[in-house]
């Protein structure tokens, strides 16, 4: 079971016979793994590249100037949340020692708050972003990241759609109104010794649609869970981006893609400045009252629906309760 590498450019020309083949691709690649490695999104490197300088920026200020972005709760997925301040293992019923891993959050950059002010619960996920004051760059360099990633993840998802029989633009009136966020993530050297069982990232698997990974060094550590229970390391050149599907997708799917288990592990040399791992994800969450259930076409005789279906803001809120260390 690999990682495949695809191009997606083709799929965009037009060209029946070149969309159905990307489609086909990236559904074999859902199916089997639940990651892949696309090429020709059309996203600038130097793009890609001023994002992590800037977020290396602020991460490299010290603590107190750091934590004046914390939000008001560990739950929010806005501003900065401080080293060990997650635990993803719990996700999945794990009593492991929380991340070794610092965030900063960015949610929608359009208030779409009162359109959804009726259901409870929905506020956190529409919260106000928290911007800080420096860098001073990390405003217009994270808002333009956010609006590029948001259109492409936009386009992957007409991908799914057509990869998955339906209507190309089947997914556009569940995702126009998302609560989808971008976590620029840190992972720095330590001057410490791990708790056993401390990863810089423990196991799980991701909550929404999809999601849109670029990751920067020389350090991946990142890893997939394959079917006999071993782990194969995932890695991506620059000019690529790593996507995987989330639960959301397995479930809209009936199950028939797989929203594969995943973690970072430490390099053998925590303490070395050099085993510092930096990686921003656009994690593409679909409309808080978009109904999750199996599409027609995931469902036959020999697949009867697995899942019962769920407003994807409720199925978000569960996990995120979960995940909080």
């Amino acid at each position: 079971m690999r990682v495949p590498t695809i191009n997606i450019a083709p799929f965009f020309t037009g060209e029946a016979a070149l969309k159905r083949a990307v489609a086909g691709r990236v559904a074999r690649a859902c199916e089997d793994v639940g990651f892949l490695v696309i090429e020709g999104h059309g996203v600038p490197q130097a793009m890609v590249d001023r994002a992590f300088a800037t977020a290396a920026a602020f991460y490299d200020q010290p603590d107190g100037v750091k934590e004046r972005y914390r939000p008001e709760t560990s739950a929010a997925a806005r501003g900065y949340h401080r080293l060990e301040s997650k635990n993803l293992a719990k996700t999945l019923g794990y009593d492991n020692p929380p991340d070794l891993r610092e965030q900063f959050y960015l949610g929608p950059l359009v208030d779409r708050s009162p359109d959804f002010a009726h259901l409870a619960g929905a506020a956190p996920l529409y919260g106000p972003n928290i911007w800080p004051e420096t860098p001073a760059a990390y405003r217009p360099v994270f808002t333009a990241y956010y609006q590029t990633l948001e259109a492409l993840g936009a386009k992957l998802m007409r991908v799914f759609a057509v990869a998955l029989d339906v209507d190309e633009r089947y997914f556009d009136d569940k995702i126009d109104r998302h609560f989808s966020t971008l976590p620029a993530n840190n992972y720095p050297a330590l001057d410490y010794d791990p708790l056993p069982d401390q990863v810089r990232c423990g196991e799980h698997t991701d909550f929404g649609s999809l999601t849109i990974l670029a990751v920067s060094g020389d350090v991946s550590g990142l890893q997939i869970k394959l079917h006999d229970g071993s782990w194969q390391d995932v890695t991506a050149q620059p000019g690529q981006f790593i996507i995987n599907i989330g639960d959301m997708m397995q479930r809209w799917t009936n199950d028939r893609w797989l929203s594969n288990v995943h973690r970072v592990i430490n390099p053998p040399r925590l303490g070395r400045p050099a085993s510092r791992r930096m990686s921003i994800g656009y994690f593409l969450h679909p409309n808080y009252d978009a109904e999750i259930s199996a599409l027609p076409s995931c469902v036959d005789a020999s697949h009867p629906i697995r899942h019962s279906s769920v407003l994807a803001g409720e199925l978000m809120r569960r996990k995120i309760e979960a995940r909080a260390a």
